[in-house]
């Protein structure tokens, strides 16, 4: 009895685990890659300044290396690329008296993802978020505070549609 019972279960488990691919134990999909290298993102845009593009290819690694088992090298297994396309300033809330309420900063970032492992999952796709900032606070002298909310949005994004691909 016992035995029957830790062969079903070990047989479950085997089901389960091979089911859906490879994946580390954070649930990221690795493809059995153990390696990944982040090229420093390119400001394509005239408003997006090089330490904001350095800033935003750094979310990128420290997210893949909290959220995955991979290591960071120079040339990965898996690599990523991008360049920031845009960065936009609008006013939101307009109010009454014609004033905006805040400032929308929308940032965009063509990223290139390429899999060594499993070409099949290779992508380039563009990523958008926005942050809203009171119209009263610069957003020059916010910059840091901006891309550091923008960058925890768009790696998660860029984590999620390459290696938290189901």
């Amino acid at each position: 009895m016992t035995t029957r019972f830790w062969t079903v279960l070990m047989g479950a488990a085997a089901v389960v685990v091979s089911g859906c691919g490879i994946y580390s134990p954070y649930g990221a999909q690795t493809s059995g890659a153990s390696t990944f290298s982040v090229e420093d993102f390119e400001p394509s845009h005239p408003l997006v300044s090089a330490t904001a593009a350095q800033f935003l290819s750094e979310a990128v690694r420290d997210r893949i290396q909290r959220q995955s088992t991979l290591k960071l090298v120079e040339d990965g297994e898996l690599e990523f690329r991008a360049r920031v396309v845009d960065w936009e300033v609008r006013p939101v809330n307009v109010q009454g008296n014609e004033t905006a309420g805040a400032n929308r900063i929308t940032v965009a970032i063509v990223v290139t993802y390429v899999n060594e492992r499993d070409p099949s999952l290779n992508l380039e796709r563009t990523f958008s978020r926005y942050v809203d900032l009171p119209s009263d606070q610069d957003v020059f002298s916010q910059e840091e505070a901006i891309v550091e909310e923008l960058g925890d949005l768009l790696s998660q994004d860029v984590f999620n549609a390459t290696l938290g691909n189901w």
